[in-house]
């Protein structure tokens, strides 16, 4: 896709802001004393009948100036772990919405939307799901009550839900989840109708990494996206999470793959967004994120029906990228210290901020 040369609007920013481990020095502190003065990125946003976001955590609000700068520079907002199920159904049958209400509330207090994410994931799953087998009937009525039940809980108060997380392999074969090896693929248009059940006005996704360009996987989602539309079952959207690292290139088609599934009559969004860089960083790296930022930002705005883009958190202070992947990280447009960094500048350019 087209790439735009960034244009910084702080005179050598670009040069002064190096990270190490993801902490800026240099003339970041400034930056950050004067673009809070500006259209915040969530304005910009708006302006192109798109949303800006980020995910946040529970733990992470006890911090008083990340809380103020997540209320006032985003309207959208995705609980990173509090609405996953060993959070939600800790024990079989026991329900607890206590972290996914607290961010759900933040968002109301600051009149931010509010993302579902996930009902159905094999990752994060409580003991008594996985320790056990199950029969096709019996695991069945497990996803059924879980699923309606936490719909139905926050009925009215998300605007979409990430319904089935990952379920294709990198090479477009279905991932062999508990859900997959007892149910067969019947299970991903069996969450969606009981979904549909429990709150018909949310709209509902599938979401997945590595299908932000096109290739086996995200032929997989479109095959299958295509499918369910022709057999009737709610699908609204599919999900791209663009974790993206520099090392191994941008997703050139990104663009074109918005678009085929816009044409099936699907929006798209950009759900989980981090640009990761092997440590140290670097002006050369930063520069490179930065323009990355700028492309799928502008990608995005491209497609009429790509809604919004959500960073995977704002900040590299509560980052999940180095303990997932040692040795990498500074992957977000606000350094350790809450600081912007050059991808934030990037963000502001391509969406016609100054």
């Amino acid at each position: 896709m087209r790439r735009t040369a960034i244009r910084l609007r702080l005179a050598g920013a670009l040069a002064a802001v190096l990270v190490a481990g993801g902490i800026a020095t240099g003339p970041a502190a400034q930056a950050g004393e004067e673009y809070g003065k500006e259209p915040t990125l969530a304005d910009l946003a708006q302006r192109h009948g798109r949303y800006l976001g980020s995910a946040t955590d529970n733990p992470e609000l006890v911090d008083a100036p990340y809380k103020a700068l997540l209320g006032s520079e985003f309207d959208q907002i995705t609980p990173g772990n509090g609405m996953k199920w060993y959070a939600t159904e800790p024990q079989q049958g026991v329900f607890d919405f206590s972290q996914g209400d607290e961010i759900v509330n933040l968002a109301r207090a600051n009149r931010q939307k509010a993302r579902g994410h996930t009902l159905v994931w094999h990752s994060q799953l409580p003991g008594w799901l996985t320790e056990r087998e199950w029969t096709a009937p019996e695991l069945r009525a497990v996803l059924k009550k879980h699923v309606q039940a936490e719909v139905r809980h926050y009925r009215g108060k998300v605007f979409a839900w990430d319904v089935v997380n990952e379920a294709f392999n990198e090479d477009g074969t279905y991932r062999e989840s508990v859900f997959y090896k007892t149910l067969g693929p019947g299970y991903i248009a069996d969450a969606l109708r009981w979904a549909h059940q429990a709150d018909p006005r949310v709209k509902l996704y599938l979401n997945d990494y590595n299908i932000e360009g096109i290739g086996p996987k995200s032929d997989a989602y479109y095959k299958l996206a295509k499918e369910l539309k022709a057999k009737g079952v709610p699908l609204h959207g599919i999900g791209l999470q663009a974790h993206l690292a520099l090392q191994y290139g941008y997703p050139t088609t990104l663009e074109d793959n918005l678009r085929r599934f816009s044409r099936l009559g699907l929006d798209t969004a950009l759900t989980e967004v981090d640009i990761r860089m092997q440590l140290p960083a670097t002006e050369e790296k930063l520069a490179q994120q930065a323009e990355w930022y700028q492309d799928l930002t502008e990608a995005c705005l491209a497609v009429r029906r790509c809604v919004g883009i959500t960073l995977w958190d704002y900040t590299d202070k509560y980052s999940w990228i180095p303990a997932f992947f040692p040795g990498e990280g500074a992957a977000l447009p606000w350094d350790e210290q809450l600081r912007p960094k050059p991808a934030y500048f990037a963000l502001r350019e391509a969406l016609g901020g100054r």
